[in-house]
């Protein structure tokens, strides 16, 4: 028979494996990052990123005025520091595997919108912290499962 907290421990470590479990197989394959955001009258930000060859990119930005940089890998799309007034959308497939850069200063007397989507890679990292979080759980399950084993005479 199992106690209390051996009971307690198998549903919390399994609960927690299966987040892992599921962490894992969603951050397989190539991600997708949809965003929206609005920076104020002086900001500056910068997306980086790397895509696999193929992945398409979209970003597209509205304001007064602002200055934008975009780098791609290999012979790809090479934009140097360029101001650029009320509204550019850029929309491009990668060409070579490898890191992209946009880097955005608002010059404007106005916010600016940026919206876009970019396909990644996963970062490999995270195959780690998955296998860790299950790791954990199964931890957990030992440890409670100690809780149901048959003391000895004396304890």
């Amino acid at each position: 028979m199992l106690s209390k907290r051996t009971l307690i421990g198998i549903i919390v470590g399994s609960a927690i494996s299966a987040i892992g479990v599921a962490a894992l197989v969603n951050s397989i394959g190539l991600q997708t990052i949809s965003f929206d955001d609005t920076y104020g009258i002086g900001e500056y930000t910068s997306y980086q990123f790397p895509a696999p060859k193929s992945s398409h990119q979209f970003i597209k930005i509205e304001g007064d005025s602002f200055d934008v940089t975009l780098k791609t890998p290999a012979d790809g799309i090479q934009i140097p520091t360029t101001t650029y007034k009320k509204e550019v959308s850029f929309d491009w497939y990668v060409l070579e595997e490898g890191i992209n850069r946009i880097e955005i200063q608002n010059i404007g007397d106005s916010e600016i919108h940026v919206t876009g989507t970019f396909e990644r890679n996963t970062d490999p990292i995270f195959f780690t912290y998955h296998i860790l979080v299950i790791t954990a759980g199964v931890v957990i399950i030992g440890f409670s499962a100690g809780f149901s084993i048959r003391k000895p005479k004396g304890f």
